[in-house]
């Protein structure tokens, strides 16, 4: 099977700058774009699409918390109906930017701390579905939590990733962390590679878990991003889908 490789970018705002995502839009097969809740504006979120159109990369909304300030990676207590209302917010701003350019929505993908809810509250998993189920596109999560079940049971697809520069813990269960350290490029090459012939992942005491890998994360604000992305591309070979096929 062939394996993707998406990046979580278009996240600088304003006058601040994050990520080189210029650097990487070449090396990627699909961007995760900021919709201005935890990071991005209407100027940065125009050049993404425009930088992503340039280079063939399918484009997916990366939607989150209203918390700018946080971004997005603080967990707040909103019900339902209001969390859908914020996700399809989201989408609906970045739609408009792809459709100015002709294109179309590729995927959802929850951020941060909402990622990490969707993962465990069936509420926060449903409205999540509520927003995006008319779009009829993929939602990426972690296999074996409640986006798999919850998308999958509600008739959405749904895209296993993987986290090339997060750490998992001894349960196999992602580490999200309000800041991302350094990795060593070779080592999360080695790491994708067991996660996508294996299906393993081991922690940092080295105890091993389930996953599975349909596409690769990687983060546009870890430190040496474009150095861990280049390597990960590197090691898939002829694994890395084309831009054309997914």
């Amino acid at each position: 099977m062939a394996v993707d490789i998406n990046c979580d970018m278009g996240e600088s705002f304003a006058l601040y700058r994050l990520g080189d995502d210029d650097a990487l839009m070449p090396l990627i097969t699909e961007a995760n774009i900021a919709c201005g809740f935890h990071g991005s504006d209407p100027n940065h979120m125009r050049h993404a699409v425009r930088s992503a159109k340039q280079h063939g990369v399918r484009i997916g909304a990366h939607v989150a918390l209203p918390d700018l300030s946080g971004f997005g990676r603080r967990e707040m207590v909103i019900d339902r109906a209001e969390m859908a209302n914020i996700v399809l917010y989201q989408i609906g701003a970045l739609n408009e930017f792809l459709a100015v350019e002709g294109l179309s929505l590729s995927h959802v993908k929850p951020h941060g701390a909402l990622y990490g809810m969707a993962a465990r509250h069936e509420h926060i998993a449903h409205a999540i579905c509520d927003a995006s189920e008319h779009l009829g596109v993929p939602i990426f999560g972690l296999a074996g939590t409640l986006h798999e079940e919850i998308y999958t049971a509600r008739g959405l697809g749904f895209r296993a990733e993987f986290f090339a520069d997060l750490d998992y813990d001894d349960n196999g269960k992602l580490i999200i962390t309000r800041e991302h350290d350094a990795k060593d490029p070779a080592e999360v090459a080695a790491k994708v590679l067991r996660a996508v012939d294996e299906g393993i992942v081991l922690s940092a005491a080295k105890k091993p878990s389930n996953v599975r890998a349909e596409t690769i994360c990687v983060h546009s604000d870890t430190p040496g991003a474009v150095e861990i992305t280049q390597a990960v591309r590197a090691a898939l070979g002829d694994r890395l889908a084309t831009r054309a096929d997914a």
